[in-house]
């Protein structure tokens, strides 16, 4: 190859490589790799951090945070443990969340989950939502307020979360079901509130 081929052509070249033999190069600190890299998922990684964060300029801010946390720790990524666009998708929810939290804005709007959950969102129900949020399993928590709240797909979920697609729909589900079932109960005046059941039984892995 010659000497004078530049950055921008060799990441033109590594454009071709696939997600986990990009990663390795960048792992080695090739520039060139990391340049496309970039080109690669940066509307994903933007896209993410937009949504939950809510504003364009702290978005660029956390987008420049993920990319430069993955050439510092590209090396970390495991291939055996999920796939590159997982890893990095958490990555950028993890640093959009935690500059959601230095900006001390809600991490749950309670009248979109309610909305979400065929529920009327009048204000008494505030309170209401987030304690049965609270009561949820922590997956189902997790995936109800990604959903609801921060307005991502069902596929985007199971990336996030790095769970298989299946799971990510049967967390939402049953989420929503017991959010609903909850609230409506605590709507209908002078109802008591069933005791919990049994989880329904799954296939492993869900």
């Amino acid at each position: 190859m010659p000497e004078c081929v530049t950055v921008s052509s060799r990441a033109d070249m590594g454009s071709a490589l696939p997600d986990d033999a990009l990663v390795a190069s960048v792992a080695k600190g090739d520039p060139s790799a990391m340049v496309a890299f970039i080109h690669r998922f940066e509307p994903r990684v933007y896209g993410l951090a937009l949504r939950v964060v809510g504003d364009a300029g702290l978005a660029e801010e956390v987008t420049q945070d993920a990319f430069l946390r993955v050439w510092r720790r590209a090396s970390s990524f495991d291939p055996r443990r999920g796939q590159v666009v997982s890893w990095l998708l958490t990555i950028t929810r993890n640093l959009a969340v935690d500059a959601v939290r230095l900006r001390r804005d809600p991490p749950i709007d309670p009248v979109v989950v309610a909305t979400i959950a065929d529920v009327a969102p009048d204000a008494g129900y505030h309170i209401e939502v987030r304690t049965q949020l609270n009561v949820l399993p922590n997956d189902q928590a997790r995936a109800v307020v990604l959903a609801a709240y921060y307005g991502f797909t069902v596929r985007e979920v199971a990336d996030i979360e790095g769970i298989p697609l299946g799971t990510a729909k049967t967390r939402l589900r049953r989420g929503l079901a017991r959010l609903r079932t909850a609230m409506c109960v605590t709507k209908t005046p002078g109802t008591r509130r069933p005791a919990p059941g049994p989880e329904p039984r799954t296939s492993p892995g869900r």
